[in-house]
């Protein structure tokens, strides 16, 4: 191979050639160091040529790009996908930043090879296993799926485990239709046009079965609706003297949060008895909470010899679950125990690999209900399925169809929302309505186009916003600074006084109110970028004592958990001065800066941490999208970069409209670079869904 595939541009062979691994792992290294491939990717094909020397090149090629792959999200290598546009299987720079490069692409390593010989390169390697026969090979191929074993055995586990929830027909509550008539006793209604009410028959389906999906977007009332499904179950199990073990869960302790907020008043105005509300929990959990996290491990407390304790598991933000969590958590479900996913299918997946929600919810929007299922619900709901959207489906080739429920009215965003009708527009790829929309502007919704990146423009948009028509002003982050300043407690305020602690949560709530949303972490438009920025303009402005290292004001954000300060990825805390006890009697308290946190456990409560103690935290002023996933902020900026870079999809700039509740404001250079995003989807490989129906 070493003459047929060299380094530099000229002369490339087909790999069907290709006999030369040595030559091959130096072109891994020559990626790695364009950064095309991680150096991850080429230790791993390294080290499976030291298990099997005689293995072809073109084996330890796909085994680094099939790791590669799980760093974008797939849970596999798709091989017959990667030979029709082999350079998307690297990180590439977006177009004509890297011309004068000298190093083959995969398209051109690849000319020649057809989906036969690549299959039997791998089929030929003691590297790799043929539909996961035996446990020893390291790679396993299925078809036209390569996956490293440890992803294959996480979505045959995720796949076995949901297939037999799915064949489950528990006991339906006692008096099932009484009890949905009370808990829903108004028909839907929406300018005087009767509607299905979607939130009704999602809990006489979930009620039917042990595992159950509800999604949709924002305010379509997701948590309204399993509160009520909660109530449902609850009822009769304490009329019967055995009242479920509930517990909610949510993947960060930001979107366990923001659920524990909002349950307990949904409770409250339920029309049960007060026994069946106390029985409902409000306290929600992290799913690593939930199964335990060992420390510096991958494993859980909890696991198949060592079940939950529970009879009912609700999951909100499901969109955020990759691949390995979700096989960790049903191999910890008790197999009686019923299962509820939460989340809207639209947004981002998860950062790590795997799309669970978006595969498991593939046919939501289309219903595939059977005839059976159909006559079900009309009569144990009273519920006429009409929406013209929906499809006929078959109960038995299409068993997942019959346990989800796309909720499809939202209430937060109705008609007249510009938010609303411009994640719509979105949602669908249609990139020339979503310009319309935005063109047209209102109240809530506002496009900055910058000239370059020193543009004042944008400084006054991050401070405070613009006048909106109806004179309301937008948030910006004065506003939490102002809050800071204005409503701090007295000098001669004691330290253990109240006051204290009803300032900061007054602080960390006005920061909710606006936030910055980036695309990327790199580059003059990305976290990276724009963080030291904003700190500079906040204290050039007098709002900010500082604008390095630790001063008061800082928001922070957690990048890893830490169990014994009791913090989770994503929780969002900020730098606040506050008095110490004095150390000797009569001396006056000394004021000392600490990081405050909102606690995660639905008391209210909140942690003072000393910075010193902090050791996996950035600035957050402007955050990811990928991040502000499990949050909501009264007013959402999201910038976009002036060149188009492979994150930016419909899914990426749908999750970031819809963070907004009240106000929206779109930031970007080059108009072309939100179209395009708007018209691309996320497309993450996987065959979990051909597994449970297989």
């Amino acid at each position: 191979m070493s003459e047929q595939l060299s380094l530099t541009m000229g002369g490339a062979a087909p790999a069907a050639e290709l006999h030369d691994a040595a030559s091959l792992l130096a072109l891994l290294e020559a990626w790695v160091e364009r950064g095309w491939l991680r150096a991850l990717d080429r230790a791993l094909a390294g080290f499976f040529r030291e298990l099997d020397e005689a293995s072809p090149p073109l084996a330890l090629l796909a085994a680094a790009l099939a790791s590669h792959q799980l760093g974008h999200g797939h849970v596999c290598l798709d091989l017959a996908a990667t030979l029709a546009s082999p350079d998307f299987a690297l990180s590439l720079p977006p177009e004509g930043e890297d011309a004068a490069r000298a190093t083959l692409l995969p398209s051109e390593i690849l000319a020649g090879v057809d989906l036969a010989q690549w299959r039997d390169a791998l089929a030929g390697s003691r590297l790799v296993a043929l539909d996961g026969a035996g446990e020893e090979a390291p790679l396993v191929l299925h078809g036209e799926r390569l996956y490293l074993r440890r992803y294959w055995n996480y979505e045959r586990a995720v796949a076995a485990a949901i297939g037999s929830r799915l064949a489950d027909a528990p006991a339906l509550p006692a008096e099932l239709s009484t009890s949905l008539a009370r808990l829903f006793p108004e028909p839907l209604t929406v300018d005087g046009e009767r509607l299905t009410d979607w939130q009704k028959l999602a809990c006489a389906l979930a009620a039917r079965g042990s595992f159950s999906l509800i999604t949709g977007g924002p305010g379509t009332g997701k948590t309204t609706t399993v509160v009520r499904l909660l109530a449902l179950l609850q009822e009769p199990a304490q009329v019967a003297g055995q009242p479920l073990r509930i517990r909610l869960a949510a993947p960060t302790g930001k979107a366990a949060a923001r659920l524990t907020e909002s349950i307990g008043a949904q409770v409250a105005s339920l029309n049960v008895d007060n026994s069946v509300k106390k029985a409902i929990p409000s306290e929600v959990t992290t799913l690593h909470r939930l199964l335990g996290s060992l420390p510096d491990s991958r494993h859980f407390r909890h696991h198949a010899g060592n079940p939950l304790p529970l009879d009912v598991l609700v999951v909100d933000e499901a969109s955020m679950i990759d691949l390995e969590m979700m096989a960790c958590l049903l191999d910890a479900l008790p197999r009686h125990a019923r299962l509820i996913l939460l989340g809207d299918k639209d947004q981002l997946a998860s950062v790590e690999a795997g799309a669970l929600l978006g595969d498991l919810c593939r046919d939501a929007e289309g219903g595939f209900y059977s005839a059976d299922t159909r006559a079900w619900l009309a009569a144990v709901g009273g519920e006429t399925l009409a929406d013209p959207a929906l499809r006929e489906g078959d109960g038995t080739r299409q068993p997942l169809a019959q346990r989800t429920v796309m909720l499809r009215h939202s209430r937060r965003f109705g008609s007249g929302s510009g938010i609303g009708r411009l994640a719509r527009a979105v949602n669908a790829r249609d990139a020339a309505q979503a310009r319309a929309i935005l063109a047209e502007g209102g109240d809530d919704l506002h496009v900055l186009r910058l000239r370059g990146e020193e543009e004042a423009a944008l400084e006054r948009l991050l401070l405070g916003g613009r006048p909106a028509r109806g004179g309301e002003r937008p948030q910006g982050y004065a506003h939490y600074l102002e809050v800071l300043r204005d409503s701090r407690p007295a000098a001669d305020c004691l330290p253990d006084d109240p006051a204290w602690h009803e300032w900061a949560k007054r602080v960390l709530a006005a920061f909710d109110a606006f936030q910055l949303l980036c695309a990327v972490r790199k580059g003059a438009w990305g976290v990276e970028g724009l963080n030291p920025r904003i700190a500079g303009a906040l204290h050039r402005h007098g709002l900010l004592d500082g604008d390095q290292g630790w001063y008061e004001g800082r928001p922070v954000l957690v990048t890893r958990n830490d169990y014994s300060l009791g913090l989770m990825n994503g929780d969002i805390g900020i730098a606040l001065r506050l008095p110490e006890p004095a150390e000797r009697p009569g001396q006056p308290a000394r004021p000392l800066l600490r990081v405050v946190f909102p606690r995660n456990d639905g008391s209210g409560g909140l942690r003072f941490i000393l910075p010193s103690r902090l050791s996996a935290v950035e600035t957050v002023f402007a955050m990811t999208v990928h991040k502000s996933q499990g949050s909501e902020f009264a007013h959402t900026a999201l910038i976009l970069p002036d060149t188009l870079n492979p994150v930016l999809t419909k899914e990426l700039v749908y999750t970031g409209i819809t963070r907004a509740r009240h106000w929206f404001s779109l930031i970007e250079s080059r108009a072309s670079v939100f179209d395009e995003a708007v018209r691309r989807q996320v497309e993450r490989r996987s065959g979990l869904v051909e597994a449970l129906v297989g």
